[in-house]
C-alpha cells in the first residue's frame, strides 16, 4: 500500500473546503492509505495542480463560482490526460443528473455527510490505488 492517497478539494469556500477534510478525515478506511489534501479554491489552480502533482482522487464542489464543481469536472473529464476520479458536491439529491452529465463518478449532498463521503472516496480511491 502506497504511504499516502493525495486528495484535491475544490470550493471557493474555505469552509466548504474544510468540512470536506474533517468529515473524510485522515483516513477514510482501515485498509486506504492516509489522506493528504491539496486545497485550490480557483478553476486555475485546480488545472495547475493537476499538471504538476499526482493527485488520486478530486472533490470539487458544485456551488462554487463562478467555475461550478460540475462544469470544471466535465472540462477536467475531456481535457485532463488520466483524469483522477471526481466527487461532486451537490447543493440538493435533485442535482444528481448534473453529477451525471459532468461525468463525474460519484456525488455527495451539501452539507457534507462524513459517512457518505467516506463511502464514495474509499470506493473511488481502492479502485484507483489498484489500477
Amino acid at each position: 500500500m502506497q504511504p499516502t492517497a493525495t486528495v484535491l478539494v475544490y470550493s471557493d469556500d474555505s469552509s466548504t473546503r474544510e468540512q470536506v477534510r474533517l468529515a473524510a478525515g485522515r483516513r477514510p478506511a482501515p485498509d486506504l492509505p492516509e489522506l493528504e489534501y491539496v486545497e485550490c479554491a480557483t478553476l486555475p489552480a485546480v488545472l495547475r495542480t493537476l499538471q504538476e502533482r499526482r493527485i488520486d482522487v478530486c472533490v470539487l464542489d458544485g456551488e462554487t463560482a463562478p467555475a461550478g464543481g460540475m462544469g470544471v469536472c466535465r472540462q477536467l473529464k475531456d481535457e485532463v490526460f488520466r483524469c483522477p476520479p471526481v466527487v461532486v458536491l451537490i447543493g440538493r439529491p435533485q442535482d444528481a443528473w448534473l453529477a451525471t452529465w459532468s461525468r463525474a463518478e460519484a456525488a455527495v449532498t451539501h452539507p457534507v455527510d462524513p459517512v457518505a463521503l467516506a463511502e464514495a472516496l474509499g470506493g473511488l480511491l481502492r479502485r484507483q490505488l489498484a489500477a
